[in-house]
């Protein structure tokens, strides 16, 4: 008798802790599931972003913003003219993604024009089948648009603005550019003759867009006589001689 009873308690305990241990077990697979849920949301999150009208995009969001800031700032309507609104809009992102890649429009005009050629032309100035003299020259076979430096810094006033900043130093550096392949080419004063093609070509870009004509032939004519006039003849390439 005493002998079924204990049996039977260490039975009913069995089954207790067997009750137990599958609720813990159920507890621990639902508390899995959530954190598993939670991270594949994260994950989501991180890789997939929500526009503006609730469509859902994929990444790349910093990449649409700066190319619609392209779109807008430099070839539809200008810097003052674009609202934030708007280009996010363009961009398809919403107000709050624009801010999580950048602090403002200040911040997002610099970030433009800091893409905006970056090495100074080196289709120009690295290429290695061109002489010096023909270098200087080529710089004005490229028919850009007004150049988005000379663009910007008609429409911000503020000469401490980073956009500000950032056109003066490519101003320069443009012109430092001019100035090594003068240098290379034998010109009497590099200098003067790198700062005097860099005030040609942008004069050149101004008078295009205000006449809405291209005047860079007219200043690549310009150009090829201050060439001339500041290499001396020795110093240029001699013309091949026929062969007899």
């Amino acid at each position: 008798m005493r002998t079924s009873v204990w049996s039977s308690r260490w039975a009913r305990g069995r089954m207790a802790a067997g009750h137990e241990c599958a609720g813990c077990l159920t507890s621990l697979r639902g508390r899995t599931r959530r954190v598993w849920s939670s991270f594949d949301s994260r994950m989501r999150m991180a890789v997939v972003e929500e526009g503006p009208r609730g469509v859902r995009r994929g990444g790349g969001a910093r990449e649409r913003i700066l190319g619609a800031s392209q779109q807008l700032f430099r070839d539809d309507q200008g810097i003052n003219c674009t609202g934030l609104e708007q280009l996010c809009a363009v961009a398809r992102v919403s107000n709050r993604t624009l801010y999580q890649h950048f602090t403002g429009k200040d911040e997002l005009i610099a970030e433009h024009l800091r893409r905006f050629d970056p090495d100074i032309l080196p289709e120009v100035f690295e290429r290695t089948d061109l002489t010096p003299r023909e270098r200087l020259l080529a710089v004005f076979d490229i028919h850009a648009p007004l150049c988005p430096f000379i663009a910007a810094t008609v429409e911000i006033p503020d000469p401490g603005h980073p956009a500000r900043v950032l056109a003066r130093d490519y101003k320069k550096a443009f012109a430092g550019r001019l100035t090594e392949a003068a240098r290379e080419a034998g010109a009497d004063d590099p200098e003067r003759l790198g700062e005097q093609l860099a005030l040609l070509l942008d004069g050149a870009s101004a008078r295009s867009r205000v006449l809405n004509t291209d005047t860079f032939a007219t200043a690549a004519a310009i150009a090829a006589a201050l060439v001339d006039h500041a290499i001396p003849t020795a110093a240029a390439p001699a013309a091949a001689s026929p062969r007899g």
